[in-house]
């Protein structure tokens, strides 16, 4: 998860080619986004105490990109009055930061189509207090959207509320029937474009953030591209291919995201397939990293890294990798290449990115950016460095 980006970036480095690329694409994605989310369902995101911090990553998500909801609010008492664009990258996007339920719906004006529980708490389980705002939700007529491990569409409270409020709940991680989950196949084999993974070296590192920027940069540039999400964060964005890898049963995880991989190349025929990483490789508390290189069998890895960072998050006596020893654990457990790495610059000004940049492109002798902090030219610049043959996709402003 990023954290407060520096107020000054540059964008010192990019070539002039690649800084002209698909300008004129991306205007006309800007020119349509307000009628886009004129369309879609209205939420408020609930985010009490974590708004801007780890745990807060799936609102930070929501704030910084949502494709199924126009956010109306973020609820955290502790940044109330504030902009949300500012709290996350100093820039004002007119999303406001509230006090509670009461002052969001006021600032609506309206009741909201959801209420999108926006925090990923280590436990993947509710407080009775939050077990009671939701019902409060509820009680005014709002969907429920929940990413967390407690399934609330299984709990008897939760089913009567939604039978006399005539609302619906939507458990993000609740997996498929075991009889409808799928092995792995061999059929990744068939799927001739370009799949590449964005890993990291701890978890809440910005992969999701970097592998969205990816997805949208390549796209706008003529590059036909998939995103298959594979968190709950990227599901609730509105991923159109993904599954939760957290909550399948691990002899399922490999075939459920191959099976899904197929599913999107099959049907869109894409130039490129972006995965979202999950963990670290190298991290012992999580797998789905090793499940994520099985089975997309991704033919390059873009690893995020933060330089800030001294110790795993939420394990402070254990010391950050370094991106080489990630880079050798990826390379030897997969027949795969790093292509490139990203930086999330938690606890760095901009100079201390930039010279961040030019280490590691010296050090690991492969392309390095920040997905935030530098223009996106440069992750697709990565991209076509490692794949060439997408460069006859490319198109170039007027």
């Amino acid at each position: 998860m990023y954290q407060n980006p520096p107020t000054a970036l540059s964008n010192a480095g990019i070539s002039n080619e690649s800084s002209t690329i698909c300008k004129s694409s991306i205007a006309n994605r800007n020119a349509s986004c307000s009628a886009r989310k004129r369309s879609v369902p209205t939420a408020i995101v609930y985010c009490e105490a974590n708004f801007g911090a780890i745990d807060g990553k799936t609102a930070n998500g929501l704030i910084r990109h949502s494709e199924k909801y126009a956010v109306l609010s973020v609820i955290d008492s502790e940044k109330a009055g504030l902009d949300s664009g500012m709290v996350l990258n100093g820039e004002q996007n007119g999303i406001p930061v509230c006090r509670d339920l009461t002052d969001s719906l006021a600032r609506a004006g309206t009741v909201p189509d959801y209420f999108i529980f926006g925090m990923a708490p280590s436990s993947g389980m509710l407080s009775i207090h939050e077990r009671s705002l939701i019902l409060e939700a509820m009680s005014h007529g709002m969907n429920i959207v929940n990413g967390l491990h407690e399934f609330l569409s299984e709990d008897p409270v939760f089913i009567a509320a939604c039978a006399s409020s005539k609302v619906e709940i939507f458990d993000v991680r609740k997996p498929p029937a075991k009889k409808d989950l799928r092995m792995f196949s061999g059929l990744i084999d068939k799927v001739t474009c370009p799949r590449i993974a964005i890993l990291g070296t701890d978890c809440a590192i910005g992969k999701r953030t970097t592998a969205t920027i990816l997805t949208r940069a390549l796209n706008d540039c003529g590059v036909r591209t998939v995103m298959i999400g594979t968190g709950q964060t990227g599901l609730i964005q509105g991923a159109r291919y993904g599954v939760a890898l957290d909550a399948i049963p691990s002899q399922f995880c490999v075939g459920e995201l191959e099976a899904t991989i197929v599913d999107a190349f099959e049907f869109e025929r894409p130039d490129v397939i972006i995965i979202e990483g999950q963990g670290a490789l190298s991290h012992p508390a999580f797998s789905s990293s090793s499940f994520i290189l099985r089975g997309s069998r991704a033919n390059g890895v873009v690893l995020q890294h933060a330089p800030g960072r001294s110790y795993r998050c939420d394990f402070e006596k254990m010391v950050m990798p370094t991106p080489a020893s990630e880079i050798n654990l990826i390379q030897t457990f997969a027949n795969t290449s790093v292509i490139g790495l990203t930086i999330n610059h938690e606890n760095l000004s901009d100079a201390e990115i930039g010279a961040a940049i030019t280490k590691y492109e010296r050090e690991l002798g492969i392309p390095a950016t920040d997905a935030l902090a530098r223009s996106p030219s440069r992750l697709v610049e990565m991209v076509i460095a490692a794949f060439p043959q997408l460069k006859a996709n490319l198109m170039t402003a007027a």
